[in-house]
């Protein structure tokens, strides 16, 4: 059974971000979910993929990283800097949560949420256990891969060539467990019958797999 935690704010820095938890009971870890360019916490692929994650003993905390009035601003999807940040305050908020801290934390992020998750995980390896990067933009994280720690998984459409491209290179430049999965005949968002689900049974397995190994410090 489900408990449903409804999160107000998420306290990042001076920012109070609308988002929403989800503890479901003796659960591995929570996964963070970090949305891409033009996306947001009610994304229905996300919330897709986050009912799944619970399937797999795992809670979620869906928020938004950016302000309504930032959100407006198309260049700050893509200020992989600020994204970051926002995502390892958020972080920090999760752990601080006295009676439901997380035992493990993982990242799932989409497009430019994927660089926010890599250089958070970068940032904080022992906080991180897991990151998986759906349709993802590792390239815009080029300068954290080498110091991500947390095993990583890197998921695109079979379809989505030039993101296969990226993803490709991400693989080989990551020092950490690295797996790149194709999903065959899938593009960007994974709109095709059937592979959203696959996309979210592939995390919630290597989620499940790396956050039940151990306890983040």
């Amino acid at each position: 059974m489900v408990t449903m935690v409804e999160v107000q704010e998420v306290r990042v820095g001076i920012q109070a971000l609308p988002g929403e938890w989800t503890q479901v009971p003796q659960a591995l870890g929570t996964v963070v979910f970090a949305h891409g360019s033009g996306s947001s916490r009610l994304s229905p692929r996300n919330r897709l993929v986050a009912e799944v994650m619970h399937e797999y003993r795992l809670s979620t905390l869906l928020f938004d990283l950016l302000t309504d009035a930032e959100a407006q601003e198309r260049r700050n999807a893509f200020d992989i800097g600020l994204l970051g940040r926002r995502l390892s305050e958020a972080l920090g908020w999760l752990r601080a949560q006295e009676e439901t801290s997380p035992r493990r934390i993982g990242l799932f992020g989409a497009s430019t949420g994927a660089a926010a998750a890599l250089h958070a995980a970068a940032r904080h390896p022992g906080w991180v256990g897991a990151v998986v990067s759906r349709g993802g933009r590792p390239d815009l994280a080029a300068a954290d891969r080498a110091d991500v720690q947390a095993p990583t998984l890197l998921i695109v459409g079979g379809r989505d060539l030039e993101v296969l491209r990226l993803n490709q290179t991400a693989a080989r430049a990551l020092h950490c467990r690295t797996r790149l999965e194709v999903v065959p005949g899938a593009t960007h968002l994974f709109e095709e019958p059937g592979t959203l689900e696959t996309v979210a049974h592939l995390a919630g397995e290597w989620f499940a797999t790396h956050l039940g190994a151990g306890s983040v410090t």
